[in-house]
């Protein structure tokens, strides 16, 4: 079966990547602005960026109110400012929500209207030139073609996708990666798992993204604990910058899957990063449906060396399953009760939540037929194991 495969135009990768790219910022616009946020600022990153634009002489203007995970406020506030300050093209700096918001004030930049009009629908128009600065080693946001912009009326995490939001240029230089505290760390590493193993896992995989996928994968495992125990490891904090980005261009060419389609409402509802709701999931997720797809599960398995040469293929599966398990343990990743959720308005909002999980198209991507009492059983179930 035919497969597209799409990727940022131009993509530099590894320490001193950002330094680079500067012949490459200097020929997409008069003047960038920078979409981030205040502890961007704060930790001097946003700075890093400034000198050298203020080298190669392109003005800039500086955007750092996104406050969380980004919602269609922020979006409206974003835009006025590219339109005030006579923006013609976007930089994001941060983690996957300056990223995201990059994308969604692009859209409406080329094509107008307001960002929830695009629910449900692919973006098309064109868009400024945009370039993604990723500071987190996870979302992947970089090398995709999706933004996730919170609908303040409707309370509803929107899934926006169009060819047209893939960055022009991913810039992955492991650097700003060095000051994510291990909470972050652990987080955003966990989110770019989640991308990879369910891009393997989904209907969609095709050759191309299984081998990001796959790749991925063994890197988060092998590097994931260590950026975690010791955030300095320079060489750890380049392989999850790899891994991160090997994982965003896997998903973008196959799809997330049930876990991602379940924990938006969770954050949506719950206030919950998107990177820790992921986690919370993992296992109750990939058990539930590891069985429609037990030989994909024991890919990975034995590609992370969990399997051993006579297990079968639920066996190495299974064993899969419990190397996620413990790597969440590892990584302090706190249950819904740990987190402070309430249980009862948890199951008040659960028929919503799955309403919801479904309607973003994500769990129809699993391999196993998932339909509203699969998902209500998961839900319920991560009340159990909390007991």
């Amino acid at each position: 079966m035919a497969c597209q495969f799409i990727m940022p135009q131009r993509i530099f990768m590894g320490e001193g990547a950002l330094a680079m790219s500067s012949p490459a910022l200097q020929n997409l616009g008069s003047k960038a602005l920078i979409v981030t946020d205040q502890v961007m600022v704060q930790l001097g990153n946003v700075r890093i960026l400034t000198d050298i634009l203020d080298e190669i002489k392109v003005n800039y203007a500086v955007y750092q109110d996104i406050t969380g995970e980004p919602t269609d406020r922020m979006i409206e506030r974003g835009l006025s400012v590219y339109r005030e300050e006579e923006c013609d093209f976007l930089i994001a700096v941060g983690g996957g929500s300056p990223i995201d918001s990059m994308k969604a004030v692009g859209a409406l930049a080329g094509n107008g209207g307001k960002i929830s009009d695009y629910m449900g629908r692919e973006i098309k128009g064109a868009t400024p030139p945009m370039v993604a600065i990723p500071t987190t080693a996870g979302t992947g946001s970089e090398a995709t073609q999706f933004t996730i912009i919170t609908d303040t009326e409707k309370n509803v995490k929107m899934l926006l996708k169009g060819g047209v939001l893939m960055p022009d240029i991913a810039i992955a230089d492991p650097v700003f990666t060095m000051t994510a505290p291990p909470k972050i760390t652990a987080a955003t590493g966990l989110d770019a798992l989640t991308h990879a193993v369910e891009a393997y896992t989904s209907r969609k995989a095709n050759p191309l993204s299984d081998l990001y996928a796959v790749s991925a994968v063994k890197r988060i495992f092998k590097s994931l604990p260590a950026c975690f125990h010791d955030g300095t490891d320079k060489k750890a904090r380049e392989e999850m910058s790899l891994a991160a980005f090997e994982a965003g261009v896997s998903f973008n060419n196959s799809s997330v899957t049930v876990v991602h389609g379940m924990s938006r409402p969770i954050g949506a509802l719950f206030h919950v990063a998107h990177g820790i709701s992921n986690a919370m999931l993992l296992e109750a997720c990939l058990s539930y449906v590891m069985d429609g797809a037990y030989c994909r599960f024991a890919d990975l398995g034995r590609a992370i060396g969990a399997a051993e040469d006579g297990d079968s293929d639920r066996e190495a599966a299974e064993k899969f399953l419990g190397q996620v398990v413990d790597l969440c343990k590892e990584l302090e990743i706190p249950t819904l009760s740990e987190y402070g959720i309430d249980k009862d308005e948890f199951f008040r909002v659960m028929d919503k939540m799955a309403d919801d999980a479904l309607e973003s198209g994500s769990p129809s991507n699993t391999r196993k037929e998932l339909e509203k009492g699969d998902i209500l059983k998961i839900y319920s179930s991560l009340w159990n194991e909390n007991a």
